[in-house]
């Protein structure tokens, strides 16, 4: 029997993280996720994004043993060829959304950092930075799409159980939807920073100077933990 586009973005994903989605994969939740994600592939006539082989990139960059850092998103970009299963980024030769573009002006106020190249954030992840999104597909064209289908309780799982396993990750929650996801998260074993969603429209409400570029690598350091290089 062939397998379904969910069960091969599973197969990407090794070690602990697969161990962890294949404790989630029957729950009744998540079939009746996979059973609706799998439908809005096959119906072909709008495409969901990201492609199915990327839905779980996020996991599959960053093991969870090595996450050191957690930016939460909310949808995968809508338009064509933008979303490769991480959040804010988009591939290499797509030029960067608006948020992404106000995300990189925040890290350029960070010490010896600068602009990346490109908007692919594939070096942050595969640093130790969890770039994740509340949910993890989207139709073509139409934000929120695949809200409400399962992925919020997939993701609030995926939180709490990194505030279990790990000690002094530092979680980012840019907008009032990331933020909801905060009682997952034990502060007194993890740090917590916030303010608004990067987006234009709030970005300039408390992203703007929000200087946590800067804020994670000084809680790394104090760790004892190598800085994330924001620059590449």
């Amino acid at each position: 029997m062939a397998r379904s586009p969910m069960q091969e973005a599973l197969d990407m994903v090794t070690g602990l993280w697969r161990d962890f989605l294949d404790s989630e994969w029957e729950q009744e939740y998540f079939c009746r996720l996979r059973s609706f994600v799998e439908q809005e592939i096959e119906q072909e006539e709008i495409p969901v994004y990201p492609p199915s082989s990327q839905i779980f990139q996020a996991f599959v960059l960053t093991p969870l043993e090595q996450t050191r850092v957690v930016i939460l998103g909310q949808d995968p970009y809508h338009g064509p060829g933008q979303a490769h299963g991480l959040a804010f980024s988009v591939p290499r030769t797509v030029s960067p959304p608006p948020s992404l573009r106000n995300i990189f002006a925040e890290v350029a106020r960070a010490p010896d950092s600068q602009v990346p190249s490109s908007g692919d954030l594939t070096p942050w992840a595969q640093q130790g930075v969890l770039l994740l999104n509340t949910a993890l597909t989207v139709r073509q064209g139409a934000a929120h799409s695949h809200r409400n289908q399962g992925w919020e309780v997939l993701i609030s799982r995926v939180l709490a159980h990194i505030s279990q396993v790990s000690q002094g990750v530092v979680f980012l929650l840019w907008g009032g939807k990331a933020q909801m996801y905060e009682k997952f998260i034990d502060s007194s074993s993890h740090h917590i920073l916030t303010s608004s969603h990067p987006s234009p429209l709030s970005a300039h409400r408390g992203f703007c100077g929000c200087n946590h570029f800067a804020i994670v690598n000084d809680l790394l350091a104090e760790q004892g933990s190598l800085p994330i290089n924001w620059s590449c």
